[in-house]
């Protein structure tokens, strides 16, 4: 008993030894606390925000099944046969043959059905050159086509197939009231791949591509775009036209985040123009850019010509276009999109900006007759109907300003009438300036003929 009490005594003790050293080694100095007044709140990755799911349940709740049932039977596959000549230089030195061998090379790309009786609107690059095109529908039918008219400056083309029943179509809405953010599907065969359909929203309007000689007013979406889908169709979510997709801005050739379309209100005027007149119509204001203030928000005015209606409606030089029939222009390309969606006649509301007072105008628009060739230095003008009669000739361009010294050098002055273009009969001066400006990127000589002052025939060559 004596040996437990003492063993409980020695226990007592080490235990009241042990608190005392633990006392005086970590309890004596100061003592550093630390506070936070709004503790920071720890999230997993996978937590969505109130606005994340806000968006989310918008794009759930958007049906795009209607869209893709109504278009996808109106979205055709394009085929486009052409002959190219090969030039073998063996063949030329060693006797051979005559060094040139042709062959077949063969371009796809997807078309829009618009109407019932066949006609189908694509890209004009994806016919360009064609001596045969096909269209094969979603049923895989196959059908010959027929070109009904092109329009090179923003890349429009018109075929024509006789299908024998009535097709599906997609209707045209109006591309001026898409909003950006809007949800629009893209249609096409990219890849030689039957329908297949994309989904985006408009990421941009009136859209100019860098690098790229015309001045364009694109929809820009972020629906994936890829080669076989120029030509094909963008639509809303209730399947209508809202664009022609011809392009994508990419470095390898594949789909990379953006897209660009023909707004429909242009497709759909250009359409018109080729089956009534065989040839886009071109409106205009009358007046001359300045574009020396790239801050300006708006299209500033330099000064006002005699051939439109700018004049007669009271628009000056300094004024600042605003709006053009209540819809917004800040930009060039904006402005060029809603004059090249009407025609020569048109009355148009045109908004300014006046030394801070804002402006209602009305101006009929008028008819593009003069046109620029970058290469030769030149403006060129339509014939009337007396000069086309006078020289006995169906179509021709007069030049009616020479900033070129060759030309002068050469004889060649104003007033002088081309007529044929590398042995080409010219239509008329859109067709003649570019004409001659296609053959100077290629490198060719320009052959020309021209009437001169005196109505006599005369002959040059440039380079």
């Amino acid at each position: 008993m004596k040996k437990f009490l003492g063993l409980l005594g020695m226990a007592f003790l080490g235990g009241a030894l042990t608190l005392g050293g633990y006392k005086l080694l970590f309890t004596t100095g100061s003592v550093t606390q630390r506070s936070i007044s709004h503790p920071i709140k720890t999230i997993t990755t996978n937590y969505n925000p109130v606005v994340h799911n806000k968006a989310n349940s918008i794009s759930s709740s958007v049906d795009f099944t209607v869209a893709a049932e109504n278009t996808v039977n109106s979205v055709v596959h394009v085929k486009n046969t052409s002959v190219r000549t090969q030039v073998n230089p063996i063949d030329i030195f060693f006797g051979n043959g005559n060094g040139k061998k042709k062959y077949e090379q063969v371009g796809t790309g997807s078309g829009v059905v618009i109407s019932q009786d066949g006609y189908i609107v694509t890209n004009n690059h994806v016919i360009a050159g064609a001596s045969e095109i096909e269209i094969t529908l979603n049923n895989r039918k196959k059908y010959k086509a027929e070109l009904v008219g092109t329009d090179k400056e923003n890349d429009i083309a018109l075929l024509k197939i006789d299908a024998k029943i009535a097709l599906p179509y997609i209707p045209f809405a109006n591309s001026d009231t898409i909003k950006i953010g809007e949800w629009v599907l893209a249609v096409g065969n990219p890849y030689n791949l039957t329908s297949t359909v994309t989904a985006g929203i408009v990421s941009a309007k009136g859209r100019d591509l860098e690098g790229n000689g015309n001045i364009e007013s694109f929809i820009q979406t972020d629906a994936a775009v890829n080669p076989g889908n120029s030509g094909g169709a963008l639509v809303n979510t209730r399947g209508e036209l809202v664009g022609i997709n011809t392009a994508i801005s990419s470095k390898t050739g594949s789909f990379v985040g953006y897209s660009f379309a023909v707004p429909s209100n242009i497709a759909k005027k250009i359409i018109d123009d080729l089956l009534e007149f065989g040839a886009v119509q071109e409106a205009i204001l009358g007046i001359n850019i300045d574009q020396r203030d790239a801050d300006i928000d708006g299209v500033k005015i330099a000064s006002v010509s005699d051939d439109g209606g700018a004049k007669k409606a009271g628009l000056k030089s300094d004024d600042v276009i605003k709006k053009i029939n209540n819809v917004k222009i800040s930009k060039f390309s904006e402005l060029r999109g809603q004059l090249i969606a009407k025609r020569p006649g048109d009355f148009v509301d045109v908004i300014v900006d006046r030394a801070g007072q804002s402006l209602t105008k009305t101006v009929k628009l008028g008819r593009k007759n003069l046109y620029v060739s970058r290469s030769l230095k030149i403006y060129l003008k339509d014939l009337n109907k007396k000069e086309l009669k006078k020289y006995n000739i169906d179509g021709g361009a007069k030049i009616v300003r020479n900033n070129n010294g060759n030309l002068d050098y050469y004889g060649v002055k104003e007033g002088y009438i081309i007529t044929k273009i590398n042995k080409k009969s010219v239509l008329n001066a859109n067709d003649a300036a570019k004409t001659i400006d296609a053959s100077y990127v290629n490198g060719n000589p320009i052959y020309i003929e021209v009437i001169n002052l005196n109505g006599e025939k005369e002959r040059y060559a440039f380079r």
